[in-house]
């Protein structure tokens, strides 16, 4: 058996993990016995960390938002700019950084008081990128979606889908798909008796339901080839440019939106994803140094015919 300090965080990291765990699965997860799971939590419960417990069929333990955030991790000013960076990483361009971020992000919420929540959303909702103006998705939203996907729980909310009044929906939650720098939501409708995906820039009041269901077959190969479907949303290009500048000044530069790689002592790489072609050509302005593209195809002949513009705009004469 395990000395009680590392099952002590052991059974901190299983509480993380799960809404809400039943005593004997945790107790077993953990090779202890129901009394010795008790003690345990009286241990995590005096060093601050908010553990509830229920009695019944449906009971069990789950760590809830506390008056103050556990001690040894974080103060309250790294957990706010953790939760706002971690928030930021889920959108960014890079390949699985998405899953991981919104895993770090639902561990930091999930025991945030209310208070903090509310500075992480005005902080996020005050931070303009230079490469989005996407619509900011509140950190509860986002969270209690990722938590509700994960544990397999109802979901209600309210939804106004473009041009319509909001409605209020409850659902099946499937999964989380980011793209073209939005988040959506791929759920079953329960009222429609249909699959729908939900942009969560349009979703608020989110609340887990308690109610738990069996997973359903998606009628697609993917939940991202389903909100494609769905929403029309465009398979994204991928940007390769090769431009005459330090790496360091191209990374500051363009930021979370693209990937560098030296090509020499003055020159590097850039790759760079999006559904859009305008802010890759706008990122490679901002760097503010010769470049030449590498493709796609498409991007060329955007870039030629915006040149083309630019330079008829700036001759001399009549147009």
């Amino acid at each position: 058996m395990a000395n009680t300090s590392s099952r002590t965080l052991r059974l901190l990291a299983l509480l993380q993990t799960h809404r809400q765990w039943a005593g004997p699965e945790l107790a077993d997860r953990l090779g202890v016995s129901e009394r010795t799971l008790r003690r345990d939590v009286d241990r995590l419960r005096e060093l601050g960390y908010p553990v509830h417990a229920a009695r019944g069929t449906d009971g069990g333990y789950q760590l809830a938002p506390g008056a103050v955030l556990p001690p040894l991790l974080l103060d309250e000013e790294e957990a706010v700019a953790l939760a706002v960076g971690m928030g930021e990483a889920a959108r960014s361009s890079i390949t699985g950084m998405e899953a991981s971020a919104i895993r770090a992000l639902t561990k930091v919420v999930q025991v945030m008081p209310p208070r903090l929540r509310r500075r992480v959303d005005v902080l996020r909702g005050a931070t303009v990128s230079a490469t989005s103006a996407e619509p900011v998705v509140t950190v509860d939203v986002l969270t209690t979606v990722a938590q509700a996907c994960r544990d397999e729980e109802r979901l209600r909310f309210s939804y106004a889908a473009r041009g319509r009044e909001p409605s209020s929906r409850e659902v099946e939650p499937y999964r989380l798909v980011t793209l073209g720098r939005r988040w959506y939501l791929v759920a079953y409708d329960l009222t429609r008796q249909d699959w729908r995906s939900f942009r969560l820039d349009r979703l608020a009041q989110a609340q887990a339901t308690g109610a738990r269901f069996r997973p359903r077959d998606l009628p697609t190969q993917d939940a991202a080839a389903f909100v494609r479907a769905a929403g029309g949303v465009p398979e994204p290009y991928t940007v390769e440019a090769l431009v005459h500048a330090p790496a360091a000044w191209v990374r500051t530069t363009v930021g979370q939106w693209g990937t560098v790689e030296e090509a020499g002592e003055r020159s590097c790489l850039l790759r760079m994803t999006s559904t859009s072609l305008d802010w890759p050509a706008q990122a490679l302005g901002n760097v503010g140094a010769e470049f030449e593209v590498l493709g796609p195809p498409e991007f060329v002949t955007y870039i030629r015919e915006w040149g083309e513009r630019f330079v008829r705009a700036a001759s001399p004469g009549p147009a």
